[in-house]
Formats: structure tokens, C-alpha cells, sequence
């Protein structure tokens, strides 16, 4: 058994994780290793994020050269660094728009409360302060923060912490029409922007119906709501592109990124801001409005160092097409467990994730199922995340066929384990 800490665990049942804990102590490639020297097939790239696998010294060099210049320096008002001018470009320069701004912050949840506000800073700007109203998906996630927390659609995330800030609303996740409806309740008149994630992830890993994102667009386009995708899951490689969305033939208003912008490495998120929503407050001479919103340590240059370390990892290796090149391995490999009499769905087939959802009766039976799921692949060397009603995958995407080939051998014995314990 564990000992105490004094560390407080996101997400966690401390009374079970004092008991329970497990220390990760190193990393290499698709590979983690705990305290005890055991080695663990990282299904889950941490927590969405490593997407280049473990222990690159391409990132440790990077950083360690810009401790030794510039260790930090914030960017408000006239302040700037070389990596932050650097990354922005780059990152601007894979947009699917041209001329997008980036705007930085410490990490996902920084950047969703930031689109939050700079959505509705645009139509105040633009002559329509009334359109404030912000609508999200069941199911999706977008952070913790405060209005990431709001525009969710996971309610036990908001429960227990006191009401949510007015002005929010929500849609099934899997329709279009919804969306239109909700719109025309509140009046378009009074909606700044609709978040979307492209495949929401930690929601349950729910895949859009065929032609939901261009609908949901056209539908922003044509009510002049803003179109947010949230991408700090599925940039970066996750869905086989560089932000997830451009898999779409869609011109978001923002798009949302964080997780493999560094890798996981270091903290860092950027919002990616259309020209058009940019334009207001970049009106090339002095005097032009002032976006009165940042984070300290927005665009750190040793985190924006191992951003463009990371970059230059994604650009050599490769590695952003094989989300998609490896959606069907996952697939296969997952659904081997398709039949299994615990086993409700499985998810797969778009973008380098998947999920496996256990059945109504094992849930209602145990709602502590999934946790138990996990604690199981875990036995077998597989890290997997527990998520609703199921566990998740989202391996780094230098996974191959014999990491592959070890979640297609850990998930069935995981699920005979629960069984056996019923």
C-alpha cells in the first residue's frame, strides 16, 4: 500500500488513490515505467497529449538552450520573445485560414475561456455587445476553468460547485438541426458561438454523424455565430491532420489547441483566431481596441521553445498523417472485443483514439465498472482511461503494430477479469 502525500489528484477518489497510487518515474517512446520497475504500454499518450511518445532529446535540447538565453518573460503590452514571435508564424502558417492570429496561454482551459471572451469582445466591438449567448454539446469537454466548465456538457463536472454563469446552453451532440432550433429559441440576435469538438474526447470518444461539422458550420455561417472548434485533443496529429478539423472542409472562426502543441512537455495552448475576428482589434495604428485578457506565463519562451521542437519533430518524423494511416490498425485491434458479453460499443475509425463503452446492466450493477476496467488493463501492461461508461485509447502516434498488438491482447483478458469478479 502507498503512502500518504500531501498531493491532491485531479479527478481522483483520494480515499482510493492513497491506497493505490501509481508513480511514474520514466518515459521512451510508446513506454512508461513506474517506481517499481514495471513497464506500461502508454495507451493513453498521458492524457491525450504525448503524441510523439516519451523521452525525445530533440525537446530536452531546445529547452535547455533557451533556460540559458532567456529563462522567461511575459508578452503583455509591447513585450515579445523570439520563440513566441517564431511559433506564432508557424503555427498561423498551418492554419486553414490565412492570416490567422495566435493567441497564447498556459494550456487548454486557458485558451476556451479566452475564445469565450473574445468571442463576445468581437461582436461588442463590431456594434453588437447583445450577442454574449454561447452554446456547447452533451457530452463535450472543454476544460475546467470557468467558462470552459459552463460550456461542457458532462454535468457531474459542474455539480456541487454552486450555479454556472447565465448565458449558456447546450445541444445533443450528434445533430445539426438541434443546434439551428437553439439558435432561433435564444435568437441569433444573442448568440456569440457554438464550441465544437471535432470528436469529442474525453465526453466518451463520440464520433460525428457523416456531414454533422459542415452542417453545424454552415449553420453558424448563416446565423453569424462564431464556429469554435475545439481542438486541443484532436490537433496535432490526433485525427491525421495538423488541427483535427481541417479533415473538414471548414473555415472555423477559432480553433482551439494545447496538449501536442509541446507534446505534453511543457504547458502551452494557443487560440487560433480568423482574420475576421482578428481584424477589429488590428487596425494598424495606434489607438485600436485593447483586448484586456491574459495569462502570466502566455507565451513562455521555454514553452514556446519546445513548441517549435515539437514542430520540427511532427515535420521530420512524419508523424501528423499517421493519425490517420493508423486509424484502422486501432480499429482492428479494438474491436476484437466487439462481441464480448460486458461490452456495449466500441468506438474507432476516425483519428488515432477509440473507446470501449461496457453495457447498461454491468453499469448499473457497478458504476465503478470503467475504473475497475482500467485498473485491470493496467495489470496486463496497458494504460488505458477510465471515461463514463467505458475506458479510452489515444496512443502516441509512434505506436506501431507490436504496441497495437498489445492492447488487442489486454482488453479481452481485462474484460474476462471484470467478469470473473461480478
Amino acid at each position: 500500500m502507498s503512502a500518504q502525500h500531501a498531493l491532491w489528484h485531479p479527478f481522483a477518489d483520494m480515499g482510493a488513490v492513497d491506497g493505490d497510487r501509481m508513480v511514474i518515474t520514466r518515459g521512451e517512446g510508446s513506454y512508461v515505467w513506474d517506481d517499481a520497475g514495471r513497464r506500461y504500454f502508454d495507451a493513453t499518450a498521458s492524457l491525450w497529449y504525448a503524441n510523439f511518445g516519451h523521452g525525445r532529446p530533440e525537446i530536452t535540447e531546445a529547452v535547455t538552450k533557451q533556460l540559458q538565453t532567456l529563462d522567461s518573460y511575459n508578452l503583455f503590452g509591447y513585450n515579445a520573445n523570439e520563440p513566441a514571435l517564431e511559433l506564432a508564424d508557424r503555427v498561423a502558417g498551418l492554419a486553414p485560414t490565412p492570416g490567422s492570429k495566435v493567441f497564447f496561454g498556459s494550456g487548454g482551459g486557458d485558451v476556451i475561456d479566452t475564445a469565450v471572451k473574445l468571442a463576445r469582445a468581437y461582436f461588442a466591438q463590431t456594434g453588437r455587445p447583445e450577442k454574449v449567448h454561447v452554446i456547447g454539446r452533451s457530452q463535450g469537454y472543454h476544460g475546467t476553468h470557468g467558462f470552459g466548465t459552463a460550456v461542457g456538457g458532462i454535468p457531474a463536472n459542474a455539480a456541487g460547485v454552486g450555479p454556472q454563469p447565465p448565458e449558456f446552453s447546450h445541444v445533443p451532440y450528434d445533430s445539426a438541426s438541434a443546434l439551428e432550433a437553439e439558435i432561433e429559441r435564444v435568437g441569433a440576435s444573442r448568440v456569440a458561438a457554438f464550441f465544437c469538438e471535432p470528436v469529442i474526447g474525453a465526453g466518451g470518444v463520440l464520433l460525428p454523424p457523416d456531414g454533422y461539422i459542415e452542417a453545424v458550420a454552415e449553420i453558424c455561417r448563416r446565423h453569424d455565430v462564431l464556429f469554435v472548434a475545439d481542438c486541443v485533443i484532436a490537433a496535432w496529429g490526433r485525427l491525421g491532420t495538423w488541427f483535427g478539423i481541417d479533415r473538414w472542409t471548414v473555415q472555423p472562426d477559432m480553433i482551439t489547441t494545447a496538449k501536442g502543441i509541446t507534446g505534453g512537455t511543457i504547458p502551452l495552448g494557443a487560440l487560433i483566431v480568423a482574420p475576421r475576428v482578428a481584424e477589429p482589434f488590428f487596425t494598424g495604428k495606434p489607438g485600436a481596441p485593447i483586448f484586456r485578457h491574459g495569462a502570466t506565463y502566455a507565451g513562455h519562451p521555454v514553452a514556446c521553445a519546445a513548441g517549435l521542437a515539437t514542430l520540427d519533430i511532427y515535420e521530420r518524423d512524419g508523424l501528423i498523417p499517421r493519425g490517420r494511416e493508423l486509424e484502422k490498425p486501432l480499429a482492428d485491434a479494438v474491436s476484437g472485443v466487439a462481441g464480448h458479453p460486458l461490452v456495449a460499443e466500441v468506438r474507432a475509425g476516425l483519428g488515432f483514439l477509440a473507446a470501449v463503452e461496457l453495457t447498461a446492466e454491468v453499469m448499473d450493477a457497478d458504476p465503478g465498472a470503467p475504473v475497475k476496467l482500467q485498473r485491470a488493463c493496467r495489470d496486463e501492461g496497458v494504460i488505458v482511461r477510465n471515461l463514463g461508461r467505458g475506458v479510452a485509447v489515444s496512443p502516441p502516434l509512434v505506436a506501431a503494430e507490436p504496441e497495437l498488438d498489445l492492447l488487442a491482447a489486454a482488453l479481452p483478458r481485462a474484460l474476462d477479469r471484470l467478469a470473473a469478479d461480478r
